[in-house]
């Protein structure tokens, strides 16, 4: 289970920011609890979005945005062919070892933080059309992003597991003992 990242002082901008991340990822991991491999993978909604699709999908995501800010090459590279592929579980891959690699990610990525001699540090954004062209942003954009994009698809997984078995994330909790 990860650990709870809490604001170490008062004024403590990092902690902080880093603690609503971790809230964040505990509802996408609280929607997969208890759910078999099969389950993860169903698509009960309109969407074609499944439990262990957005698992990997904010796994993968978190690491790729890791990797900009570091300026570093990310482990895994996404074309337009293999883009679909973040969003479901390929042959070896599983709801354990998806947690597990989004856990060492989450780790890599508050280490990265907590390293940084200012928030205000910057990076390049990749050539987009949806973004200005040489634009740099700052590592509190960073983590406001990733705060963004992970809230998002929690509240996507929210949605789905409430499709799947009708069970809301307070009976998830309250169901695993009121840890997650």
């Amino acid at each position: 289970m990860p650990t709870h990242v809490l604001p170490e002082a008062e004024g403590d901008e990092r902690g902080a920011l880093l603690a609503f991340l971790e809230a964040q990822r505990g509802g996408v991991r609280r929607a997969v609890l208890g759910l078999t491999e099969e389950q993860a993978a169903q698509k009960p909604s309109a969407s074609e979005l499944s439990l262990s699709g957005l698992l990997k999908h904010v796994a993968e995501t978190e690491l790729g945005w890791l990797r900009r800010a570091q300026q570093r090459p990310s482990e895994i590279v996404r074309t337009q062919e293999t883009w679909l592929d973040s969003f479901r579980l390929l042959d070896g891959e599983s709801i354990d070892g998806m947690l597990a690699f989004w856990e060492k990610t989450a780790r890599e990525t508050e280490d990265w933080i907590r390293s940084l001699p200012s928030l205000d540090d910057t990076f390049p954004l990749p050539e987009a059309p949806w973004y200005p062209p040489a634009s740099r942003v700052s590592q509190r954009w960073l983590l406001l992003h990733l705060i963004e994009e992970t809230a998002r698809h929690a509240g996507h997984a929210d949605i789905v597991r409430e499709s799947l078995d009708e069970k809301t994330a307070f009976e998830l909790v309250a169901e695993a003992g009121g840890t997650t």
